[in-house]
C-alpha cells in the first residue's frame, strides 16, 4: 500500500473513532501529506472536531477543508438526500413492486430506471419522485415489461419445437406453472431431448425447466 492510502485510511480510522464526528457522510483523500475532507456535518462544531482529529494524525501536514455544514433544520435539497427520501417513499408506495427500480440524483434531475409489470406503477413511481424538494426535472427510463402469462409461455416454446428439425414434436408435450417448465414425452434421440430444453429456456418469463423427455427404445 503506498503513503497516500496508508495515510488516508489513517485518517478514516480516526475520524471513525472521535465520538464527536459522524464519520458516514466525512470523504477523505490524501496526496503528499494533504489531506482533503468533504461531504458534510451537522454543526460547525462537528466540522471543527473532525479537522482537529485529522491533524493530530501521523503524516498530515496540511487539511484541506470542504466539509459542508448541514443543520437539522436545513431543508434537505442535496443530491444524497433527495436520493435517500426517494428511495423511502418508493418504498412506501404499495403501488411500486420493490426493489424494481433505481434511483440516480445528480444536480436535483432525478432519473429512474428499472422495469415493472404495469405502465401506472411507471407513472406511479415518477408522480412520488416529482413531489419531493429540490427535485428539477425527472428522467423516467423504467420499462414497462409486462410478465409473460403461462399460454403464451407455452406457445412460444412450442412454436419453437415444433419448427427445430430431427425432433419428434408431436412426442413432447409441455406444461407451464409460473416460470417453471416441465417436458414430457418420448423423442428417439438424445440430441432430441437437448433440442427441446433449449427451445424451453428460449422462451420469455422461464426460470426453471424440468425436463422429464424418455428416449425411445429401439
Amino acid at each position: 500500500m503506498n503513503h497516500d492510502l496508508q495515510l488516508q485510511q489513517r485518517v478514516i480510522d480516526a475520524l471513525e473513532f472521535e465520538p464527536g464526528v459522524d464519520a458516514a457522510h466525512i470523504g477523505v483523500s490524501a496526496r503528499d501529506g494533504v489531506v482533503t475532507l468533504s461531504g458534510h456535518v451537522r454543526s460547525y462544531g462537528e466540522k471543527i472536531t473532525a479537522e482537529r482529529a485529522v491533524r493530530r494524525v501521523r503524516g498530515v501536514e496540511a487539511v484541506a477543508q470542504e466539509l459542508e455544514v448541514r443543520l437539522p433544520s436545513d431543508k434537505k435539497l442535496a443530491d444524497d438526500e433527495i436520493a435517500a427520501r426517494a428511495v423511502r417513499l418508493l418504498e412506501w408506495d404499495v403501488a411500486i413492486p420493490a426493489g424494481r427500480i433505481s434511483i440516480k440524483v445528480e444536480h436535483g434531475i432525478v432519473t429512474l430506471s428499472g422495469a415493472v409489470e404495469w405502465h401506472y406503477q411507471r407513472v406511479e413511481a415518477e408522480y412520488d419522485v416529482r413531489k419531493l424538494g429540490g427535485v428539477h426535472a425527472v428522467v423516467n427510463d423504467i420499462a414497462v415489461m409486462p410478465k409473460p402469462r403461462a399460454a403464451d409461455v407455452r406457445a412460444n416454446i412450442r412454436a419453437a419445437i415444433d419448427r427445430s428439425a430431427g425432433l419428434d414434436a408431436d412426442g413432447v408435450t409441455v406444461a407451464v406453472s409460473g416460470g417453471r417448465v416441465t417436458l414430457a414425452g418420448k423423442v428417439s434421440a438424445w440430441t432430441g431431448r437437448e433440442v427441446a430444453e433449449r427451445a424451453a429456456w428460449s422462451a420469455p418469463g422461464v426460470t426453471e425447466v424440468e425436463n422429464r423427455i424418455e428416449i425411445k427404445r429401439p
